[in-house]
């Protein structure tokens, strides 16, 4: 009760201070928090996360069963792929991507060491935007594949031999068996990686990309030469849209959730069955007493199953 009571204490003072504190000058944050530039930097930034993640769900899936292929080469192919993004920080990935026209000049389409059929430059082809798509799509892609492999894994294999045997075939099965099951395991860290990839857009600058929510704010804050309330607002657009999807995320758990431990015998209970044997009084149609059913008893060691020693 005193550690609770000294932990309020805390808040409110600090509530207290930051209130009255010239320095994050609140006058200035209700100022630009709905300011246009940084309610469409808001919206580029959501497009950014939602892009992102639609193409490294898509593409994590495709990883995640080349991992579980049974070809070595395929395997092998994905494998790769998680090293190289899961070791390289994905700063780093944005800044080469940004420098992707120095690398490639243009973008051709044809048969290898023939004229291209069709021929485009990289920077009028691909803009500072698509880029960004790109290098945040690739990165988070290693990791949805990783929680979609321990999804799929997470579904005991009877259950395909199960959809076999009624004569599903490999898309029925994993779309109607496989998939509904593992979506418990998958989407509450898919939900935290999204969550993750909307704050991971402030990175894009390194592409160079300017107009997401961030980099929006830091550019205001260099003409105002006041950084903490357009810091302010950005944390405060940040946890707006994070708070969304957590509960977005909630409730989607709680669908794939359903019957989840409906039927778990109560350990507790000293009038559950501890064995799977059948017990009780059943009736016998046409005779004068009920029949009782016994459960199996345990041989003592060195005996055989009608009493008689070994």
């Amino acid at each position: 009760m005193v550690f609770a009571v000294l932990l309020v204490a805390i808040f409110a003072f600090f509530v207290i201070d930051a209130a009255f504190r010239p320095a994050y000058d609140w006058p200035a944050v209700g100022k630009y928090l709905f300011d246009r530039r940084i309610s469409m930097a808001a919206l580029v930034t959501i497009e950014l996360t939602v892009f992102s993640m639609v193409i490294a769900i898509i593409l994590g899936v495709i990883l995640a069963v080349m991992r579980l292929s049974p070809n070595p080469v395929v395997k092998a192919v994905a494998w790769f792929y998680l090293w190289i993004f899961r070791g390289t920080p994905v700063y780093v990935q944005l800044t080469i991507w940004g420098l992707i026209s120095l690398i490639y000049t243009s973008i051709d389409i044809g048969l290898p060491f023939m004229t291209p059929w069709i021929s485009f430059s990289t920077n009028a082809a691909l803009n500072t935007f698509t880029l960004a798509v790109i290098g945040l799509a690739l990165n988070e892609a290693a990791y949805m594949a990783e929680i979609v492999r321990a999804g799929l894994l997470s579904v005991d294999k009877g259950q395909e031999e199960a959809s076999v045997a009624l004569g599903m075939s490999w898309s029925q099965t994993m779309t109607r068996v496989i998939l509904p099951q593992s979506m418990r395991v998958i989407i509450p860290p898919t939900g935290n990686e999204v969550i993750s990839m909307l704050k991971t857009t402030s990175l894009v600058t390194a592409v160079p990309f300017s107009l997401e929510l961030f980099t929006r704010s830091r550019d205001i804050s260099a003409e105002t030469f006041n950084p903490i309330p357009l810091l302010i607002v950005a944390s405060i657009w940040y946890l707006f849209f994070t708070s969304i999807l957590m509960v977005g995320q909630y409730f989607l758990e709680k669908r794939f959730s359903r019957g989840v431990g409906d039927r778990q015998t109560d350990k507790s209970d000293p009038a559950a069955p501890t064995t799977g044997a059948i017990t009780g009084v059943v009736p016998v149609v046409g005779a004068g007493q009920p029949t009782v059913v016994l459960p199996p008893k345990t041989d003592a060691p060195g005996t055989t199953g009608d009493g008689g020693a070994r």
